[in-house]
């Protein structure tokens, strides 16, 4: 045999070795995960349910799911575990606080002067993008005389029952 003909079979066989070794990966880092689980922390099951941990055995978890709400899951359903942040934000609905990640709206607070960017601006005529109302329209008749001129210039459109054989 020559090379030719092995080379797909050492790529097939190299390609199962890397995908089996990345699965293996996955799975060490999700035994790990659930070694760290302590009772007082937050989980996701693999159901979807969010819980406390009360107690961890050798094989089982109990859950603490609510006030006298306990649940026995076995440690494969923990899909994953929370921080303390995440988990109050998702079941509590508690933020921490965010008042050094904000960024601020505009880049005035970013510049060192005193005065705002709106009275720097407030020189300018403000454009309006609105409507505008019936007493504007009549205040502007030169639009509306050179709209009917044009009316007249055109032919008057009939049914072409009139005159029309």
């Amino acid at each position: 045999m020559s090379l030719v003909t092995l080379l797909p079979f050492i790529v097939l066989i190299g390609a199962m070795f890397l995908m089996t070794r990345s699965a293996k990966k996955k799975q060490q880092q999700a035994v790990d995960m659930r070694n760290q689980m302590q009772p007082g922390s937050g989980v996701r099951t693999i159901g979807g349910m969010y819980a406390t941990v009360k107690e961890v055995s050798e094989d089982t978890v109990l859950l603490d799911a609510g006030p006298g709400v306990e649940l026995l899951f076995a440690k494969n359903a923990i899909g994953a575990v929370l921080s303390d942040d995440e988990y109050n934000r998702i079941v509590h609905g508690i933020e921490h606080d965010l008042k050094s990640d904000v960024v601020p709206d505009d880049a005035s607070s970013l510049t060192e002067d005193d005065e705002p960017a709106a009275a720097a601006a407030s020189d300018e005529k403000p454009v309006d993008f609105g409507k505008k109302d019936e007493k504007d329209e009549a205040e502007e008749p030169s639009d509306a005389v050179a709209a009917e001129a044009k009316a007249d210039d055109e032919p008057k459109k009939t049914d072409g029952d009139s005159e029309s054989k």
